[in-house]
């Protein structure tokens, strides 16, 4: 019986051995880092790779990812500057850069990260009115990560970024800021709509101007055009009168053109006097108005003198 008992224990004790000297046997993933005691105190990191510890003596204490996470913030209630009570939470995004710090600087850096990261958030938030929390998020962002990344080498961690995810409000203040909503919107649809009024009142101005500015201008070459024409038909009218006059003078320097010129005036004396006789006329007359003679020779006529004409001569 005893004898049975020890071969029990015998056969416990060689596979606890043997489960130790397995259990030395140590292969590390990529991208993983394993802290090492011996006799309770920190040895060495194992990287990854395979790795032989000593049994009984060395022991795997902690097992870092180094890889980059994400720890969810959970939603807190912060005040404002003016007094109105949010509900904030987020997102950090971290990795471990020191896996021994990360061990031993802080018991559990994801815990302290997010617990960090809310008292700084309820602070900064502290310092803005409700309007500035949703203007000025990446303010608030920025001031978690920087006050996060002062605990970067006693932690061994790398803060990434930090998001907000959400800034709840309680209903009345909803209500409140869908009622400023509104009122915005339509005070821009009141400020759009007068703007495009005034554009179009500019653009039907600009439009009349222009077209006043086209009727003048025509109306100003229509008259410069007539005035032209008038210039031409005037100087068309003088050169013609000049020419008959230059004909007639050159037929009065011949003796048929001279007394064709006596004839033409007496047939045009003779029609006036005809003209006397109406009762409507009121003349003043010469006595010796029937002497055609003297007439005529009032007229000058025997005493244009006929001067040979140039292209006979």
């Amino acid at each position: 019986m005893i004898e049975t008992i020890s071969k029990v224990v015998l056969g416990i004790l060689a596979i606890y051995i043997l489960y130790k000297f397995i259990q030395s046997i140590q292969l590390v993933p990529t991208q993983k880092a394993y802290i090492v005691e011996r006799l309770g105190r920190y040895q060495k990191t194992l990287g990854p790779g395979f790795h032989a510890l000593i049994p009984f003596l060395d022991q795997v204490k902690y097992r870092q990812d180094l890889r980059e996470e994400t720890i969810e913030v959970e939603p807190q209630e912060c005040f404002t500057k003016d007094n109105v009570k949010v509900e904030v939470d987020g997102v950090i995004y971290l990795s471990v850069i020191d896996p021994v710090n990360a061990s031993y600087g802080v018991t559990d850096y994801r815990f302290a990260s997010v617990q960090l990261a809310q008292t700084t958030t309820r602070s900064v938030i502290g310092t803005m009115d409700l309007d500035d929390t949703f203007e000025e998020r990446a303010l608030i962002n920025k001031e978690v990560v920087e006050v996060l990344s002062e605990m970067e080498k006693s932690w061994g961690i790398r803060v990434h970024r930090y998001e907000i995810k959400n800034i709840v409000t309680p209903r009345t203040i909803q209500r409140a800021m869908e009622r400023q909503m509104t009122a915005e919107r339509e005070r821009r649809a009141t400020i759009a709509h007068s703007e495009g009024v005034m554009e179009s009142s500019i653009n039907d101005a600009e439009g009349v101007k222009r077209e006043v500015i086209n009727v003048s201008e025509g109306e100003m070459q229509r008259r410069i055009n007539e005035a032209e024409g008038v210039a031409r038909e005037i100087e068309e009218l003088a050169e013609a009168t000049a020419t008959s006059i230059e004909a007639i003078a050159k037929a009065l320097n011949t003796q048929k053109g001279k007394e064709a010129m006596q004839m033409r005036l007496a047939e045009k004396y003779i029609d006036q006097l005809a003209k006397l006789s109406d009762e409507e006329n009121e003349v003043i007359i010469p006595t010796d108005i029937t002497n055609y003679d003297a007439v005529m020779k009032g007229l000058s006529l025997d005493k244009i003198s006929i001067v040979p004409d140039r292209e006979q001569a």
